[in-house]
């Protein structure tokens, strides 16, 4: 007796053939061309080894990668979004993978030439961070106890009727915000019943950041260059990815999956209701394809969802609207296009993002949208009301105020700016302050990286380590012309680098190269051999020090009675640590 396929409709019905896949036939044309390119390539692998396929979600990106892996006879190694991709999962699992041999289901070799390949699949690789210095997303911002409890009672007088402050046998009342404790403490007013909740309230609302993607854009650039097995990346938004990285714009063909037309959903709809013998009406299979929007997953569970339901008007009236977020693009769009009012209810419905993310769009295109110089200052002053309503929110943690800011930032706007409609639509233009902030992202972590290093090897503060240190081997690192190749100064770079245990990427940073240049290369390679030990009184990193700045340790002071000779010494060779040092101070006052 066989038992019923309980899978959802989507995945009993995913093809698995390529030519099975509806829609985005030049896609499917693309995909196996890079394939092929695999298959040809026995002894090394082809210039592309990766492929990004693009695409909204929906629209068969994961379908067919796997359909690919099953026309080529590959096995997958699959990463989804439901695991743990940071720096060292992404290695251990995928990386593994990618220089390991395909063995068969009985644990025979299997050779390239055999279809003996196992294709890397990463899931939705756009969600992931960068390199392993950077913070992933999700986290609360910290908030100290006193901005807490300022938020939550606005006044001193509020917080001290709370927790029954200044009562007999009660501790004094808080004469202002500055006497609140900024952390938990252990005064007398924390063994109130009422302090103890919110402090257990505080400290459950500021939760620890995901770390489970952190690195994983890092890991997957190496991967790219370094495979030896097929690898594919599924992504919603490449942007990330192709800002991230070169590689990712050189070494990746870029397939891109559009949404699939009205005919062709309904095509596949009207054949799935043949096949699993389901009674849709056709208003209902209209209203399905209309509901989708080229999503033909979401057609799919529509389908299944009304499947139960008797054949009529029930059918029919289940299917709403689907709930899609549109783009900043179009909000903005919108707003600036035609003047009206707008509530904050039906801007949270059409845009999932809070409205902080939203202000820099309207500083950036009111200026082109408003109708006069007048209009222009009444828009911006609008803007500028509804900026302070957004920081009060940050400031005191009371959210409601995102309510009036959006109305005054989309409504508020859109008639103080007064645009004429026979103008046309205005050309709106991406806020140049994100894409600065977005380009310089790599950058801020990889010098924050380098500061914590400098700051841990000299004992300071990253901030310390920042404002003085850093700026110097910034300058030591980037030294443009001849000088910057001079072997003295190349040697000192490199016992720097080692000393630091700094990556190529940082030791790029500092010299204002790429990671992959032979220059950044010789200085972040390990050495060859096993260096001699160091001398435990001078380190590496107080060699760039000038002498003259260092103290003195205690056995190097001259004694106060002078001592009996001692035995003559050899004096001293390359090799010894001594005749090392001098010759690294040498070179620095060379330099």
């Amino acid at each position: 007796m066989t038992l019923p396929d309980r899978r959802p409709l989507s995945e009993r019905a995913r093809p698995t053939r390529l030519q099975e896949i509806v829609g985005n036939a030049r896609a499917v044309r693309e995909l196996r061309s890079w394939a092929q390119a695999w298959r040809t390539s026995e002894r090394s692998p082809p210039r592309l080894r990766a492929a990004l396929l693009e695409g909204p979600p929906g629209v068969g990106k994961t379908t067919a990668a796997l359909a690919v892996a099953h026309d080529e006879g590959w096995s997958v190694v699959e990463m989804n979004a439901s695991d743990a991709r940071n720096q060292e999962a992404i290695l251990g699992v995928a990386g593994r993978a990618s220089l390991a041999h395909t063995l068969g289901i009985a644990g025979e070799y299997r050779s390239p030439d055999r279809g003996g390949r196992t294709l890397i699949l990463l899931d939705e690789a756009d969600c992931l961070t960068g390199r392993a210095t950077e913070d992933a997303g999700g986290g609360a911002a910290s908030v100290s106890f006193r901005e807490y409890l300022r938020g939550r009672y606005r006044t001193v007088e509020a917080l001290a009727a709370a927790w029954g402050l200044g009562k007999a046998g009660a501790p004094p009342v808080f004469e202002r915000w500055d006497a609140v404790p900024a952390t938990g403490g252990r005064g007398a007013w924390s063994r109130l019943g009422a302090a103890q909740r919110d402090l257990d309230d505080w400290r459950s609302s500021v939760r620890p950041r995901d770390q489970s993607d952190r690195g994983g854009l890092g890991a997957i650039a190496r991967l790219v260059r370094e495979t030896r097995q097929p690898l594919l990346l599924t992504v919603n938004d490449p942007q990330p990815l192709l800002r991230y990285s070169p590689v990712f714009r050189q070494l990746t063909a870029r397939i891109r999956f559009y949404p699939a037309g009205p005919e062709e959903v309904r095509t596949l709809v009207r054949r799935l209701v043949l096949r699993e013998g389901l009674t849709i009406t056709t208003p209902a299979l209209d209203a399905i394809v209309e509901r989708s929007r080229g999503d033909l997953r979401a057609a799919m569970n529509d389908l299944e969802a009304i499947a139960p339901l008797p054949p009529g008007p029930l059918q029919e009236t289940v299917l709403a609207r689907r709930d899609v977020g549109e783009d900043f693009y179009a909000l903005v769009g919108d707003v600036l296009a035609e003047p009206r009012f707008y509530r904050s209810v039906e801007i949270r419905n059409r845009l999932d993002a809070p409205p902080d993310d939203l202000l820099p769009w309207f500083e950036e295109n009111l200026a082109r949208a408003a109708r006069s110089p007048a209009a222009r200052w009444d828009a911006f002053e609008t803007a500028g009301r509804a900026e302070l309503m957004l920081a009060r929110a940050r400031r005191w943690r009371v959210y409601a105020l995102w309510s009036f800011a959006t109305e005054l930032l989309t409504g508020g706007v859109s008639l103080a700016a007064d645009h004429d409609p026979r103008r046309g639509a205005t050309e709106l233009a991406f806020p140049q302050f994100l894409g600065e902030m977005g380009r310089s992202r790599v950058a801020r972590a990889t010098r924050q990286a380098v500061a914590r290093k400098i700051a841990a090897a000299l004992h300071l503060s990253r901030r310390k380590a920042v404002q003085g240190p850093l700026p110097t081997f910034e300058q030591l690192f980037f030294v443009p012309g001849p000088r910057g190749r001079a072997p003295a100064l190349v040697r000192l770079r490199r016992e720097i680098a080692r000393a630091l245990d700094l990556t190529a990427e940082e030791v790029a940073f500092l010299m204002r190269l790429e990671p992959d240049r032979e220059e950044v290369r010789a200085i972040a390679a390990p050495p060859a051999l096993e260096p001699a030990p160091p001398d435990p009184e001078v380190t590496a990193v107080e060699r760039a020090v000038p002498p003259k700045r260092r103290r003195r340790a205690p056995a190097e002071a001259a004694p106060a009675v002078a001592a009996p000779p001692a035995p003559a010494a050899p004096a001293p060779t390359e090799a010894t640590p001594a005749a090392a040092r001098k010759k690294v101070q040498r070179r620095l006052g060379e330099f």
